[in-house]
């Protein structure tokens, strides 16, 4: 077994595509009592995110209409790790770590998602979102363009130094 701070948590995975989940539950059986919750559709990832408090969230773009768990799972304070490959652009990056998201990893990086939510769980948000682009910079320049943060540039130098923290949460009744 791994000691690891994923050991005894509870984390959701809400993806489409069931070999994606697949690949997560094993990527992710090694860790002592941690519970991996699964959904292949919105309404039954919303029903999971309502129905238990969970340590971390995983969410794919398409397909489950991701933003918008993304939404409620971080109405819910539930840190969470966006993960695409249809999505995979710099506009989806943006609104991820915009709405909250704690890390952005595309799928054919997916072999390190234990090392992102490590990140995510052990981090402060500034801490994690600045990991995701430690980790993933090059990656980043190499998928969008070594100009590719230009248009938005203190944005995305809050982001990489770990100072942007998306606006708060405000819950209406």
């Amino acid at each position: 077994m791994v000691n690891s701070i994923l050991n005894g948590k509870r984390i959701l995975a809400v993806d489409d595509e069931p070999d994606v989940l697949e690949t997560l539950e094993d990527l992710l059986e090694d860790y002592e009592g941690l519970i991996l919750d699964q959904a292949t559709d919105y309404e039954t990832g919303y029903h999971l995110l309502r129905s238990w408090t969970y340590d971390a969230v995983i969410l794919d773009i398409m397909g489950v209409r991701g933003f918008d768990l993304l939404s409620a799972s971080v109405h819910l304070g539930f840190p969470t790790v966006m993960l695409t490959a249809h999505a995979l652009s710099s506009e989806a990056l943006k609104q991820s770590f915009e709405m909250g998201a704690r890390a952005y990893v595309p799928k054919e990086k997916m072999m390190d998602i234990p090392d992102f939510l490590e990140d995510v769980l052990s981090l402060e948000h500034g801490g994690s979102v600045k990991q995701t682009f430690q980790r993933l910079g090059g990656f980043f320049n190499k998928k969008f363009g070594s100009k590719w943060m230009e248009d938005e540039r203190s944005f995305w130098e809050k982001v990489q130094s770990g100072s942007y923290l998306p606006d708060p949460v405000i819950l209406k009744k």
